[in-house]
């Protein structure tokens, strides 16, 4: 059931422990995560078929976080669907914490598969699909990918056979926010236009306001009526959304926020 009032609300407390995690490690990735956090939250309170105290449950929906780097975002949401505990997320990148840099399925509960090397989520999230078609499954596959990722060719490969096989149960997300390390993606190597791209590669593409729940519910429930190719949702977002300092600032990509900054971050959100 749509219910946007709690859909802002989780989102909230995940960018608030986002800031808190990161800062308490010293290192991170803040600006990805920000930009990512309303998808997944989105994805784990609103669409997936999921359940905390049964990880693998048979038939569960499954997510591939592409952009791996984004993981405090992902144990943010994790944490506050109930994988874990919460306090666990102040243990980010801490000698013997599971919470490593970058997702590890052999540690963390709920996540499905180890990314970090980017280009290559598409490609797994391809083959947890065709498993479901080939044993008549019913679950549905989501991977969310960076706009400084569609850089590499492995996802157009992935792209390619996504299509081929006429994967419908896979809905992936670009987080669209035009900056990466280096800089704005369209000065490194642009990738637009990336609707007509991914139209090209006979996907099913649908173009939203990434920070809008009602347009990423829109999207998701129109995802499922799609039949015999795969759907893609370009999300526009803003790099460090909901922090006036980090928004749209390259510098924040993979900086950690000083003691001082994050209280600043804090009571922005609080408001």
């Amino acid at each position: 059931m749509k219910d946007i009032n709690l859909l802002s609300t989780k989102a909230k407390e995940v960018r608030k422990n986002i800031i808190k995690m990161i800062t308490k490690a010293n290192s991170g990735h803040p600006g990805g995560s920000l930009s990512v956090t309303d998808i997944l939250t989105t994805l784990y309170f609103y669409e997936m078929n999921i359940d905390p105290k049964n990880p693998k449950m048979e038939g569960r929906d499954r997510l591939v976080l592409s952009k791996g780097h984004a993981a405090p975002a992902l144990y943010a949401v994790l944490a506050e669907k109930g994988y874990f505990d919460k306090e666990i997320l102040m243990t980010l990148r801490q000698y013997g914490s599971i919470l490593q840099g970058h997702p590890d399925m052999k540690k963390v509960p709920g996540v499905e598969i180890s990314t970090g090397s980017l280009g290559q989520g598409l490609s797994v999230a391809n083959g947890m699909a065709l498993n479901g078609k080939i044993f008549k499954e019913d679950y549905r596959v989501y991977a969310v990918m960076g706009d400084g990722e569609q850089q590499e060719g492995q996802i157009w490969e992935a792209a390619m056979t996504a299509a081929h096989y006429g994967l419908d149960n896979i809905c992936a997300f670009v987080d669209s926010n035009n900056l990466q390390i280096d800089g704005n993606v369209d000065k490194v190597m642009g990738v637009e236009p990336l609707t007509d791209k991914w139209k090209s590669f006979g996907w099913h593409v649908i173009e939203i306001n990434g920070h809008d729940f009602n347009e990423i519910i829109s999207a998701l429930d129109e995802a499922k009526t799609v039949k015999n190719k795969p759907t893609v949702v370009i999300a526009r977002t803003t790099k460090g959304k909901g922090v006036s300092f980090m928004e749209n600032v390259c510098g924040f990509h993979g900086k950690a926020p000083t003691q001082e900054q994050a209280v600043q971050a804090l009571e922005e959100l609080n408001k």
